[in-house]
């Protein structure tokens, strides 16, 4: 009776595991780009590590840090290093699937939104919140109108104090 009750703790154990796996992955499987393909075209090996730090940071709207990917992705695989986090996070950089934000107190968020829009960067708590607008768009278009420059992307970053922040004087 003992060893029935084991087979069936442990069949709860990896049904509970499974079901943690398929929640916390199935929110990273929406991409369009293989981060497969990001990977190998920079000469790396496509980790099931740097799969999932891949599809966390290009599928985030949050603006994570890459100690928030890390943390993510600790969940999933246990043994991934902080060191191989940062550095798929600059290939997604270089690949241009992801961009960097530099905040003003030194640490850097990653932006996976790759459609035109404006950050609004609260100085106080750090939350960063997109502001999808068609102003971005035209603003560019007249700039290059204005100056026959060709633009290739843009990126817009308003600092100030969100509503939560401005609130709790």
């Amino acid at each position: 009776m003992s060893s029935y009750c084991l087979l069936l703790d442990s069949a709860k154990d990896l049904f509970k595991n499974c079901y943690y796996l398929i929640i916390h992955m199935t929110k990273y499987l929406k991409s369009d780009i293989s981060p497969i393909e990001a990977l190998r075209s920079k000469g790396y090996k496509a980790t099931p590590q740097r799969i999932a730090i891949c599809r966390i940071a290009m599928n985030s709207r949050a603006h994570p840090s890459a100690q928030q990917v890390y943390a993510e992705v600790k969940k999933i695989h246990p043994t991934v290093s902080l060191s191989t986090v940062y550095k798929t996070l600059k290939v997604l950089a270089d690949l241009e699937l992801v961009r960097i934000i530099n905040l003003p107190k030194g640490q850097a968020r990653f932006d996976s939104y790759m459609n035109p829009h404006i950050n609004l960067i609260c100085l106080k708590c750090g939350n960063i919140t997109d502001l999808d607008d068609t102003t971005v768009r035209e603003l560019t278009k007249k700039v290059a109108a204005a100056t026959k420059f060709k633009p290739t992307g843009q990126r817009m970053d308003v600092y100030g104090i969100c509503q939560k922040c401005s609130d709790k004087k």
